[in-house]
């Protein structure tokens, strides 16, 4: 049922002014107020069913206490832990969150950057597939806080845009590294096109020229179980038939697995297999799925403290970039 009380109504029950019930709804009076005092009026808000009028707030105080949390595919396992991160941070600061899915494609990112220009969103965490640095200045002239979560190394620097980064080409290449100390020589890498498909490739060239060993690559234009299993029928069509097999990501990575186990090939045995960002299929798929976890949970609630800092003003000056932590995880697939 629709509640028609309002903030006169709710000042009336508690028996305090209104001026006070604003205080308390908004979070500004929790050190001037009693708790006796906030008991009574969270009471009222109850009995009467009072709703907030969101956007008579958004009209006074020029902000919607809403963010856009903008992610390349929603549909990826990889993405629900970290939209649950910012979610928990975000609305422990009073904001609502909004997820929005662009499949990586520059015009749909800008589309809901603009939004914030708009006025109907107050800050944007992203992953951008197609958006670089000069793309996004002209939102954070227009006073736009946005925090940027990326697959490469990045420095900060004069323009407020906070990163957050897992150096994916240090853990390509650490996982590389961890496939040849197991013995294997012929290891061949799996990816999509665009998104951290770059970096992941150069670590794996890295581990491998390092130890003078041929890369092996096959690309797909999707980061899919779809894609991986494509990928992985045109290597072996081709007569390619390496000892490991690593893929950009773990959807690829079970693609991979299927393919190769439509062929008859022996997992491990024949054929090892690792992925990236442990997404929970990778427990689940039989033999469980080597991978390297970038703790997507803490990465996307670092995001959302970054951008509330911004967006309260405690946070000021030149973009901050910080790197994040992954971690190999050896299971059965390798």
């Amino acid at each position: 049922m629709k509640s028609n009380a309002t903030q006169k109504d709710v000042a009336k029950m508690a028996g305090v002014s209104q001026a006070t019930v604003s205080l308390v709804l908004n979070g500004a009076g929790s050190n001037s107020i009693s708790d006796s005092t906030v008991a009574k009026i969270n009471e009222a808000v109850r009995v009467l069913g009072y709703l907030p009028n969101y956007m008579a707030r958004a009209l006074r105080t020029n902000q919607t206490m809403t963010l856009a949390c903008v992610v390349p595919d929603i549909m990826n396992p990889y993405y629900p832990a970290l939209i649950r991160g910012v979610q928990a941070v975000a609305e422990a600061a009073g904001y609502d969150v909004i997820t929005v899915s662009t499949d990586g494609q520059k015009e749909r990112e800008l589309h809901y950057l603009k939004m914030a220009l708009q006025g109907r969103i107050d800050g944007v965490i992203g992953v951008f597939f197609g958006l670089g640095i000069i793309d996004l200045e002209p939102f954070i002239e227009a006073g736009i806080p946005i925090v940027r979560l990326e697959a490469s190394v990045k420095r900060g620097g004069p323009i407020s845009i906070d990163d957050f980064f897992v150096d994916n080409c240090q853990a390509a290449e650490d996982l590389t590294s961890f496939l040849i100390s197991k013995g294997h020589s012929r290891i061949a890498m799996i990816a999509g096109r665009g998104g951290p498909q770059s970096v992941r490739v150069d670590g794996y060239r890295k581990a491998l020229q390092s130890k003078r060993l041929k890369t092996l690559i096959q690309l797909d234009d999707a980061f899919t179980e779809e894609g991986g299993a494509r990928a992985a029928v045109k290597l072996l069509d081709k007569g390619e038939k390496p000892t490991a097999i690593i893929a950009a990501n773990d959807l690829m990575a079970i693609g991979v697995m299927h393919a190769l186990m439509d062929h008859g090939l022996s997992i491990p045995d024949e054929i090892a297999v690792a992925g990236f960002d442990d997404i929970p299929a990778a427990r689940l798929v039989s033999p469980s799925l080597t991978t390297v976890t970038q703790f997507q949970n803490s990465l996307g609630a670092q995001a959302a403290h970054a951008l509330v800092e911004r967006l309260n003003g405690t946070a000021i000056g030149p973009g901050r970039a910080t790197q994040q932590p992954y971690r190999i995880i050896e299971r059965l697939s390798t």
